[in-house]
């Protein structure tokens, strides 16, 4: 009998026919509340008409045009749609099929543009589980003991201002990173060996940390003082996720090359990377390229998405909705003490549930998604321990759909850990 590989983890036994909007029909004919869009990917929505509408016009037109060989007139379209929601020194493109390509795309670049073998990660980092791209990720142990053999070098892990984690004010938690962050380069890589910092505006599978203004402000400097390259990779907060179109743009920070896919074809393949043109022109001849990179249809699925995003003003309702359900969690937080932190922005929000003593508490966090998915309504866990639920609805949800959320929410609460 044919199955899956065990090594997949499902995070539901769902059996999916069809999907609208935050909506997703099982076989059985159930509807559910879908708060994690693919894991952030289904920006506008399931099967949102004007997508499906722009995809099923390019497939009876051309499916693969492979742009190694030859151009279609999407991939023009598709970077002039991507040059007006990206800062304007951004000009450079490269296109992939997934995060973790589009990851190692800008790390090889990086290291073209700069000669330079080293790359500074984040400790709760998440850029891919590729080999290369676990080698860069620290967000759980998971993803780098799978390997079999070390995974490859010229990676240097330095701490993310993680305030909660340390019991710490942000100002004492930045103080913290920057000051090992200088260590590092003093002992473990020297400055003139580091090819760039990369880095998640707001830290995905650890659990939502965002960074602060001060913290990456450090880091721009850093890069400049050194001739190191800053990347931003916006795989799972960009594209309007945090309301605003790139998480980045919430700390005043310009980086010299962004990563971004999910939420940019609304479920389609699409990665790429987008590079200041004097960084990408440094690229060797035949460093980049992908068979399936920039496919016909995923591109006019981004085109459409772009534009959908801006006709409906899906960035301004990730801002509104994200700050009423980011509000609603607050308030529950005082009144259920097994909500150690709340955080997030817009619609990328994250609750994590500790124990008495601050400790992870997996088992709960696995019930509480247990009793939501038992109400109709699906949320994820993230974070090393299991122990965070993280909320990544939909761009396009509704004030009715977030106090759903909320009100489920409280629910498996009540029933699973009791109010104060």
């Amino acid at each position: 009998m044919a199955q899956l590989s065990q090594a997949l983890r499902q995070a539901t036994p769902l059996r999916v026919v069809s999907g609208r909007g935050t909506t997703i029909t099982t076989d059985t004919g159930e509807t559910y509340l879908d708060a994690t869009s693919g894991i952030g990917v289904t920006s506008t929505g399931h099967c949102h008409p004007r997508v499906v509408g722009a995809a099923q016009q390019q497939t009876g037109k051309l499916i693969h045009g492979q742009y190694g060989v030859y151009l279609h007139d999407r991939l023009p379209e598709l970077m002039e749609a991507l040059s007006g929601v990206l800062p304007e020194h951004l000009s450079d493109f490269f296109f992939a099929n997934s995060g973790a390509e589009a990851v190692e795309s800008a790390v090889r670049l990086a290291r073209n543009a700069t000669g330079r073998q080293n790359v500074v990660v984040f400790q709760g980092s998440f850029h891919g589980r590729t080999i290369g791209a676990s080698a860069l990720t620290t967000s759980g142990a998971r993803f780098r003991a799978a390997a079999s053999g070390p995974l490859p070098t010229g990676v240097v892990i330095a701490p993310f201002p993680s305030a909660f984690r340390y019991g710490w004010s942000e100002e004492e938690a930045n103080r913290f990173a920057l000051q090992e962050l200088h260590h590092i380069l003093a002992t473990l890589t020297t400055p003139d060996d580091v090819a760039a910092i990369l880095v998640e505006p707001i830290l995905g599978e650890a659990g939502y940390l965002p960074g602060n203004a001060e913290f990456f402000s450090a880091l721009r400097e850093i890069a400049d003082e050194y001739g190191m390259l800053l990347i931003f990779d916006e795989v799972q907060a960009g594209v309007g996720r945090t309301g605003k179109f790139w998480a980045h743009e919430h700390f005043g920070v310009a980086p010299d090359i962004i990563v971004f896919a999910k939420g940019i074809a609304s479920g389609f393949p699409l990665s790429g990377i987008a590079a200041r043109p004097e960084i990408m022109a440094k690229a060797l001849p035949g460093s980049q390229g992908g068979t399936y990179s920039a496919n016909a249809v995923a591109c006019a699925a981004a085109i459409e998405t772009i534009s959908v995003i801006a006709d409906e003003d899906l960035v301004g309702n990730a801002a509104r909705r994200g700050q009423r359900l980011r509000d609603g969690l607050v308030e529950l937080s005082r009144e259920f003490p097994v909500i150690g932190d709340v955080r997030g922005l817009g619609l990328m929000q994250a609750v994590e549930l500790v124990g008495p003593n601050r400790e992870p508490v997996p088992d709960l966090t696995s019930k509480v998604l247990a009793a939501a998915l038992e109400r109709k309504v699906i949320m994820l866990a993230c974070g090393p321990y299991g122990s965070i639920v993280r909320m990544i609805p939909a761009l396009v949800i509704t004030e009715a759909e977030v106090d759903r959320l909320l009100e489920v929410w409280r629910e498996v609460l009540v029933e699973l850990a009791g109010p104060r």
